[in-house]
């Protein structure tokens, strides 16, 4: 049985990996949605980048699957998905999850520390 490690091996190989200057290229796009995962907590203590769509990671399969009723309206397989999380795994889960439910043009963006460091606009948790 694989452990988180080898998970998130796997994820990494079906998942590109977007350096934050790609990120900060692409987040404006209007065929382009910012997903962040993390937590509540972890977004109450430091915000999100601005314009991020929040599904914590515990629920993504139900907020992104398109014949879900608590499915997300932004999450749509037409758009590009860049997932960020607090450092990259659950990014990289995240978007293999994305995959798998047939949402083609999914990225892992990284961490929110790294992203809001190199320039990507914050805002407060909402």
């Amino acid at each position: 049985m694989p452990g988180v490690k080898e998970m998130i091996a796997a994820a990494n190989a079906v998942v590109p990996k977007l350096d934050p200057a790609r990120v900060r290229e692409m987040a404006n796009r209007e065929d382009v949605v910012i997903l962040d995962v993390r937590d509540a907590p972890e977004l109450e203590a430091s915000g999100k980048i601005k314009g991020a769509v929040h599904v914590p990671r515990g629920m993504l399969e139900f907020r992104a699957d398109p014949a879900s009723p608590s499915r997300h309206p932004a999450l749509q397989p037409d758009r590009t998905v860049l997932v960020y999380c607090g450092s990259g795994g659950r990014a990289a889960l995240s978007g293999k999850t994305l995959k798998e439910l047939g949402y083609p043009s999914v990225y892992n963006a990284g961490g929110f520390k790294e992203l809001a460091e190199t320039g990507l606009e914050t805002e407060p948790a909402r």
